[in-house]
């Protein structure tokens, strides 16, 4: 059965053990090849919880369902962690994670539209929020309440073209868009190169209704995306200040959690201190 409308109250507790899960997920997936973008995949894993067992309208058995609020995945790189919540939703089989970046895989190591549940082939960075405009143009065009969510980064906030979808959303009162703007201070090569800040006074100046929160705090996530469900003629924007490798020591204090590769034996101590940790409830 679709998911038609989130819940009046969000079950946090039930929303952490899922974004435990997708953290768990995403851990064997990059086991599996020796490495992947896990650290950013850790870092949202808490939004996508929220997103995928909270907010999101879907339908797991019919991912082309007209009235499906879509979710677009800007940061291609992303992909473990989209894995992982599709994989946790029912929409592709768990069972296929450990194929994750292998030759001939469904799950690459950057998202495919081959792949079930995928609204957004990501990868050249500034394209998402673009095509999230005119998708939630259409929608408007069809008359259909389903609302356009994309996430993007504060790296791809260098790239002009974002800046032209963000004049052209608040233009056209599109308030129907919720952009997830995952701050977590990282890019290729280290720090984010350009200064962003202040990032909510740029969204707001733009047009944009802004929120800035923890994105690791399950709670304020869940209560910027209730605020974010009023039409308001506003576009929407939530700021989220995100831990890359959230949850797994080891990689949050790595200067290479962009994309962090270590030997097998490395890995099951990593997944063995994530356990450790989780049964812990750090």
């Amino acid at each position: 059965m679709p998911r038609n409308s989130p819940p009046a109250d969000p079950d946090i507790d039930a929303l952490r053990a899922r974004a435990t899960m997708l953290r768990r997920h995403m851990l064997t997936m990059a086991r599996g090849q020796g490495a992947g973008y896990v650290g950013q995949g850790l870092g949202i894993a808490d939004v996508l919880a929220a997103l995928y067992f909270h907010e999101l309208r879907y339908d797991p058995h019919n991912v082309a369902w007209t009235e499906r609020d879509r979710f677009l995945l800007s940061t291609g790189h992303y992909s473990i962690a989209l894995w992982a919540a599709l994989a946790e939703a029912g929409i592709i089989p768990v069972e296929e994670l450990v194929t994750y970046g292998a030759d001939g895989s469904r799950l690459e190591m950057s998202t495919l539209d081959t792949t079930p549940g995928v609204e957004l082939i990501g990868g050249s960075l500034g394209h998402g929020l673009g095509q999230a405009v005119g998708q939630a143009l259409g929608l408007r065009l069809d008359r259909s309440e389903a609302r356009v969510f994309v996430e993007l980064s504060d790296g791809e906030m260098q790239e002009g073209s974002t800046w032209e979808a963000a004049m052209s959303a608040s233009h056209f009162r599109l308030d129907g868009l919720v952009a997830l703007i995952d701050c977590n201070g990282i890019q290729a090569d280290g720090p984010v190169v350009l200064d962003m800040e202040p990032v909510g006074d740029k969204w707001r100046a733009f047009g944009w209704e802004t929120f800035e929160i923890d994105g690791n705090d399950l709670e304020a996530v869940t209560g910027a995306l209730a605020s974010a469900r009023h039409r308001n003629g506003r576009p929407k924007a939530i700021v989220l200040r995100t831990l890359p490798g959230k949850g797994v020591k080891r990689i949050e204090s790595s200067e290479k959690s962009h994309f962090f590769r270590v030997d097998v034996a490395q890995w099951d101590s990593i997944i063995a201190d994530f356990e450790q940790s989780v049964g812990a409830g750090a």
